[in-house]
């Protein structure tokens, strides 16, 4: 017993100690760097307001980029709460060709720091609505030519911080005019130059870059799509992390999109949009048609070919086989199918609205243990003499003409624009979003016609950023939250799931263990006492029987109780009988320990 207690006790303590040490290491993970981990779901306490040490001497701190309006047509980092605030417009429109309720455009904007802060004096523009239609807009210090040979270069950054699932985060370069001086008027049919920025709704992932081109000869406009990246943009859709977006559009006419200052797209304005910026010079002619005798076939029947005289169209396929023959314990004269006993009929049958009632068909019982039941037929087997139809073998056509296709004409629509990059200008930049995902930030926006303006602003900004949150991101919990594909929950259940059956477990061990150890204790305690135990039972019973044995042959013995109704007897005379009953004593227990062996050997056997 005492063995299997202290097994009982060492596998408790060992499933103890090992589930100690596993939720010990889930909690303690983000603490391996010995920094704890800012940048776990959920908004962070600490805020990194001193530089910070990072590869031996060089220090991370953050500061407003400056912001040299020579250098930009727009430029804001979102810190300066109150310049920003009066530089951008909430939209007080309604959209058309829909509800009411719902056409309002009455998304919630708010200047704030991200969940995941790093650094208080950094802000940014952030929607905090879902399934809201929302809209701001901000004016160019200077509308953007696309005149000069300098290229256009959009750049802004996005935080999903909650995810996304469906909506947006791009915004829309506003074409000058009229119906962009109003921007409290900014909605979803406000004329933009360029659309650009990450979408998605489900599994369709897109990176929106959508020029709109104006027809040279009638004015009319066309969105011109530009072709889907290869390679599928899922991170910044789930890992809650600002990224980086940045469009560059050369007067070359050629184009790049990248994403964290990798390229993921790049192409030119002509080739790689649908539909492509120019027409084709001719189309079909819509007069045309294909004359009646226009032979399209490639090949025909052979008109000299005959049908051999031998050839049966009429002979089956299947013949029965003669060969065949009935087992042995077919029914005949039993049906397959019969008409089930135990069907009533329903009490709301009509039968002159749902006609005669019949007893659905089930299978025959007494088919069940014969080959088969009905009338026997014999097996088909293939006809050897089955040819099929006749048909004639095809031959080359000798007055094939081709395909036909109408005849080409010139296209009365035609242009040919080889300077695609000469837009519309640009005079405002805005945000016309819906989201079914709350609180998507917006930072760092910026409109320059410098690639090296551009990058220098994002090394004061986005880069610093981004080296922290990277050097945070070695540690033990965020390489585990990106093997989990940023969905801890998940794993979270399926560890509570693991835990239970072994919980449960040690919890049975435990209390076996406190069972155990309490009757080993009950008994110890009985020992000490004179206190008759269970397994002393038979034996008391044995030395009882043996005792009332001796008292039938010794007269003197003393009885076990003495009755009330007797006299009593003076000290002098009790000890008289003390004395004689010692004296028969010896021989009395001397009959009793031989019965007692008697009755022991005649058990054993």
């Amino acid at each position: 017993m005492a063995w299997k207690m202290g097994g009982n006790r060492a596998a408790t303590l060992a499933l103890l100690f090992a589930s100690s040490l596993l939720l010990l290491s889930a909690a303690n993970g983000a603490d391996l760097d010995t920094e704890s981990d800012d940048f776990e779901d959920g908004y962070v306490e600490d805020v990194q307001e001193e530089p910070v040490a990072i590869d031996g001497d060089e220090k991370l701190a953050y500061e407003s980029p400056v912001i040299d309006a020579k250098k930009f047509h727009f430029a804001d980092h979102f810190d300066d709460v109150e310049a920003s605030r009066k530089r951008w417009v909430l939209s007080q429109a309604k959209k058309d060709d829909i509800a009411e309720e719902i056409s309002k455009y009455d998304g919630i904007w708010n200047w704030e720091s991200p969940q995941r802060i790093v650094w208080a004096n950094d802000l940014g523009l952030v929607l905090k609505s879902k399934a809201k239609h929302a809209a701001i807009a901000a004016p160019l210090r200077q509308p953007f030519e696309f005149k000069s040979d300098k290229p256009l270069v959009v750049q802004y950054e996005v935080t999903l911080q909650e995810g996304q699932e469906c909506g947006g985060s791009y915004l829309k370069l506003l074409s000058a005019g009229k119906d962009t001086e109003q921007l409290k008027a900014f909605n979803d049919k406000t004329p933009y130059t360029i659309m650009f920025g990450p979408d998605k709704c489900g599994n369709d992932v897109k990176m929106h870059f959508i020029f709109r081109h104006v027809n040279p000869i009638n004015g009319t406009i066309t969105e011109k799509h530009c072709n889907k990246p290869k390679n599928r943009l899922e991170e910044p859709f789930k890992d809650k992390l600002p990224h980086l977006y940045q469009l560059v559009v050369r007067p070359d006419n050629s184009f790049e999109i990248r994403v964290d200052h990798k390229i993921i797209n790049e192409g030119s304005l002509l080739t790689d949009f649908k539909p492509p910026v120019n027409p084709p010079a001719e189309i079909d002619d819509p007069n045309d048609h294909k004359p009646e005798s226009w032979d399209e076939r490639e090949k025909i029947p052979d008109p000299t070919a005959h049908k051999p005289e031998d050839w049966d169209e009429d002979a089956p396929p299947q013949l029965p086989d003669t060969d065949a023959v009935m087992p042995n314990g077919w029914l005949e004269d039993e049906p397959d199918m019969i008409f089930d006993p135990t069907a009533t009929k329903p009490e709301d049958w009509d039968a002159e609205i749902d006609g005669e009632w019949e007893a659905p068909l089930v299978d025959n019982p007494v088919c069940e243990k014969a080959p088969g039941c009905g009338k026997w037929k014999a097996p088909l087997i293939p006809n050897p003499n089955y040819k099929g139809k006749w048909r004639a073998p095809m031959i080359e056509n000798p007055n094939y003409q081709g395909k036909w296709a109408p005849r080409k004409i010139a296209n009365p629509d035609f242009f040919e624009d080889l300077k695609p990059f000469q837009m519309t200008p640009i005079s405002a930049v805005g945000l016309e979003l819906w989201s079914m995902s709350s609180d998507i930030l917006f930072d760092n926006l910026i409109i320059t016609d410098d690639v090296e303006v551009a990058r220098d602003f994002a090394a004061n900004s986005f880069d610093i950023k981004r080296r922290y949150i990277d050097r945070e991101s070695k540690t033990f919990w965020h390489r585990l939250m990106r093997r989990m594909n940023y969905k801890p929950g998940w794993w979270a259940l399926y560890f509570v799931y693991l835990l239970i059956p072994a919980s449960c477990y040690v919890f049975y061990l435990y209390r076996r263990a406190k069972e155990d150890s309490a009757a080993k204790k009950a008994a110890a305690e009985a020992k000490k006492s004179d206190d008759p135990q269970p397994d002393d039972e038979p034996e008391a019973e044995e030395e009882e029987s043996d005792e009332r044995a001796a008292g039938d042959t010794s007269k003197e013995s003393t009885p076990l109780s003495a009755s009330p109704k007797k006299n009593q007897k003076s000290d002098l005379d009790d000890n008289e009988e003390e004395s004689k009953a010692a004296e028969n004593r010896e021989p009395a227990q001397t009959e009793e320990s031989n019965t007692k062996t008697r009755k022991r050997q005649a058990r054993k056997e």
